[in-house]
């Protein structure tokens, strides 16, 4: 059953287990989409950096707007 991260504790833990977490983000209707999947490389109180697993691309969401889930 997915998790949703939004403290930093709970950043750390997924970075450092390198466990998978997707990323989620409203549509023009309202509806959460996932725009992202990977582990965490780097986060901060505005951003958070996943790397996709399969083809290694690095992307940046910020906090504000995305929710993240562990898959």
């Amino acid at each position: 059953m997915p998790n949703t991260i939004i403290a930093n504790i709970e950043f750390f833990t997924a970075a450092i287990s390198q466990k998978v977490i997707s990323a989620w983000q409203e549509d023009p209707a309202g509806v959460y989409c996932e725009v992202g999947r990977g582990v965490v490389e780097k986060y901060t109180e505005t951003y958070v950096r996943i790397r996709n697993v399969e083809t290694g691309r690095k992307s940046y969401f910020a906090r504000e707007t995305t929710m993240f889930q562990t898959v």
